[in-house]
């Protein structure tokens, strides 16, 4: 099997009227870098039930750095990031939204993140307010920075914005963290990112452009109950060693306080 350097994951669930654009961009962007030889783009079909799978599989019969990966039902969108980038062959996995809420064209970002030492570079719609295309409402910033304190206070994450659909991992980061994930649906970016600093990684958080998808499927207040229920589930898991299994070599799980985070983090 050759050789990848770049896997683009793209978690997917009915995404059908919508994901056909996207994929024009993201295979577009990839012929204007020359990445043919050298990307594979992923999508996860989470269980949809409209013509999402059918789009992609007409894709990728024309272009064969796309290919389809179906999870087996519904599961969520942690679970789907989970498995597309433990399906990638990139020695740099990227996830982005299928809305493209961050242009596939901020990618360069990361990449620079990851080449100056980072294991994951995570994008960031706070960082740089001004870089927002498109605000989200107030009720919507308001949850945001209630769900940002409490991952400060209770798993001790240091970040301006956690929830950004734009991240990309090193392969050993990947690799390390991603078997061990256990939150499925919206609340795994907190899990992935504490994973990262109870294994030591550099994580370094990128501003990068961002505009609101009227289409979001989240409920600030409904999902953001069931997100907080999950960072007392991470507290537990980490508590209780339900993470201690999966240190690669030469690393060592160590339970995490909320505090100073480790170096690099």
């Amino acid at each position: 099997m050759k050789d990848i350097t770049y896997s683009i994951v793209i978690p997917a669930y009915n995404e059908g009227t919508r994901l056909g654009a996207t994929l024009e961009k993201v295979l577009g962007y990839v012929r204007a870098q020359g990445w043919n030889a050298e990307v594979e783009v992923i999508v996860v079909n989470d269980g949809s039930r409209d013509n999402t799978a059918e789009l992609v599989r007409g894709f990728a019969a024309r272009d064969p750095v796309l290919r389809l990966v179906e999870n087996p039902g519904n599961r969520g969108k942690g679970y789907a990031v989970r498995n597309g980038m433990l399906n990638a062959r990139g020695e740099i996995v990227v996830f982005s939204d299928a809305d493209l809420s961050s242009p596939i064209e901020e990618m360069p970002k990361l990449l620079a993140a990851l080449a100056a030492g980072a294991d994951i570079a995570i994008g960031s719609r706070w960082l740089r307010a001004e870089l927002q295309t498109q605000r989200q409402s107030a009720l919507r910033q308001l949850a945001g920075r209630i769900f940002n304190a409490l991952n400060r206070i209770i798993l001790g994450l240091r970040f301006k914005d956690t929830q950004c659909g734009f991240k990309a991992f090193t392969r050993r980061a990947a690799q390390t963290i991603l078997p061990l994930q256990r939150i499925e649906r919206w609340g795994f970016d907190p899990e992935i990112l504490f994973l990262a600093r109870k294994f030591g990684f550099r994580v370094e958080e990128v501003a990068v452009l961002w505009g609101h998808s009227g289409d979001t499927r989240i409920h600030p207040l409904l999902d953001g109950v069931r997100m907080f229920q999950e960072m007392l589930r991470i507290r537990w898991y980490d508590l209780t060693g339900k993470y201690d299994g999966g240190a690669a070599p030469g690393e060592q799980a160590v339970k995490t306080l909320p505090g100073g985070p480790r170096p690099g983090i």
